[in-house]
């Protein structure tokens, strides 16, 4: 009982109070653990995607292959060629850490097949050509020695396996010949199954496991998703999954029958609320978003998202309860792309002073406004001034729920007044960085300048 009232309390506290609808005991219980295994990961809120690999020598993205419909042996120059000299894990790690990220998923085998880790099963991998190099392990070892938490992406498709047949967007889906020849699919998730169990035996302790991708009747049971589940919690019975294993979306992570991952994965987009199952309750989730408009390196892809515009989606991820899964897409030197780097460390300067506003926090007491968003960490809530807006804002009917007013930005505190030009509405509680009567709308932080209100305990009211 005492484990299920913490769980409840992390849920008012991170996402905001919400009541709660089982329809069974087993669905209370699947909800439950699946709260208990993401209570960090919900406090992190904000992580390092990173798409690397052979592909990045086209420098078209990670669907190259797919995309040109190249053969194996076509696509084999490019594996050649991968040669990561300049990989340094430690300057990732320092990079992620400096702006703010509290995890990584690093990219160990993409839909190429084409592994970025030791693995025993196939030759397909880094240190056939680079021997004694494993990058899985020295991303890992980099970034936890940056004290982040450690996640590893794996493709469950694989256009290069012998046995994973011609379908969805393999780039031979249109080879009738090639279709011809007999697959083995149980050979094949063999393989795969075999490939993850590697990954979650030999490196230690793994965060996140972050499976790619279920389509059409290739999802669920089609994976043996089940038996793949049971034997990564064997290993790892701490590790949090995603959803892309069900298929369609994967919205029912609560399920009574098996909860097939613990966390929604929205991409490129941010939703409109919080997201919710199909009874009312709150459900974890992150939004994987590209810097650019790519995943893996792009030569021509200079379409970069501003510093203020990640700043804003990490806000309005957080609002709405979500995390943000921000991707790097390493060159094929090993390298950060340098307009990556100067976003990151924009966005690391405005979370190094306002960090609080986004750690722990989650769905606010009060709505999105038109000048901002809030965010909320149980008695403090948080005002994001974003957009231009004349004036002091007006949180009304907060002048009497509030001890304090602080500015984030140098720690200061802000004027707040209940009166304005006539407009005396009981309910006023205006807050302007500059004292009466200098009304100004030039803010300290022309991102986002984020104000933290002590609020009162109101318990007693309850």
């Amino acid at each position: 009982m005492k484990k299920y009232l913490l769980v409840i309390l992390t849920c008012l506290v991170v996402y905001g109070a919400s009541a709660q609808n089982f329809p069974n005991q087993t669905y209370r219980s699947n909800y439950e653990t699946i709260m208990n295994r993401t209570e960090w990961w919900r406090q992190a809120r904000f992580g390092m995607f990173i798409h690397f690999g052979a592909y990045a020598v086209p420098a078209s993205g990670e669907w190259f292959k797919s995309n040109k419909k190249l053969t194996t042996e076509e696509y084999q120059k490019y594996i050649d060629d991968f040669n990561p000299d300049l990989f340094d894990a430690r300057k990732w790690a320092k990079l992620a850490k400096e702006a703010g990220m509290k995890y990584a998923v690093l990219t160990a085998k993409h839909h190429d097949g084409y592994c970025l880790f030791d693995s025993k099963l196939t030759d397909y991998k880094i240190s056939t050509y680079m021997p004694e190099r494993d990058l899985v392990r020295e991303y890992l070892e980099a970034f936890r020695a940056e004290g982040l938490k450690v996640g590893l992406y794996y493709s469950v498709i694989d256009w290069h396996h012998k046995d994973y047949p011609n379908v969805g967007n393999h780039p031979q889906r249109e080879d009738e010949e090639y279709g011809k020849q007999k697959f083995d699919w149980d050979n094949y998730l063999k393989y795969m199954h075999g490939q993850v169990e590697e990954l979650v035996t030999n490196y230690g302790n793994i965060d996140i496991m972050w499976f790619d991708y279920s389509f059409g009747e290739y999802k669920g049971e089609k994976w043996k998703s089940r038996e793949l589940i049971e034997m990564v919690r064997k290993h790892q019975p701490d590790i949090i999954l995603n959803n892309r294993l069900v298929g369609d979306g994967g919205s029912s992570i609560f399920d009574a029958e098996y909860p097939l991952g613990d966390f929604n994965t929205p991409e490129q987009q941010i939703p409109e609320a919080p997201v919710k199952d199909q009874y009312g309750n709150l459900v974890p989730w992150e939004t994987c978003l590209t810097l650019n408009n790519s995943w893996g390196y792009k030569a021509t892809d200079s379409d970069w998202k501003s510093p203020q515009l990640v700043i804003h989606t990490l806000v309005n991820c957080v609002s709405k309860g979500g995390n943000l899964l921000l991707n790097v897409g390493p060159n094929a030197k090993g390298v950060i792309p340098e307009p990556s780097v100067k976003i990151l460390q924009e966005v690391g300067k405005w979370m190094s002073k306002n960090g609080e506003s986004i750690y722990a926090c989650g769905i606010p007491e009060l709505p999105k406004t038109d000048w901002g968003r809030y965010t909320q960490n149980g008695n403090r809530l948080y005002a994001h001034w974003m957009y231009p807006h004349l004036g002091g804002i007006n949180i009304k009917g907060y002048a009497e729920k509030t001890k304090q007013v602080i500015l984030l930005h140098d720690g200061s505190e802000a004027h707040t007044f209940t009166s304005w030009w006539g407009n005396r509405n009981k309910d006023n509680f205006f807050i302007n960085v500059k004292a009466y009567p200098n009304f100004a709308y030039q803010l300290p932080d022309d991102i986002d300048t984020v104000f933290r209100l002590e609020l009162k305990n109101v318990e007693s009211d309850q």
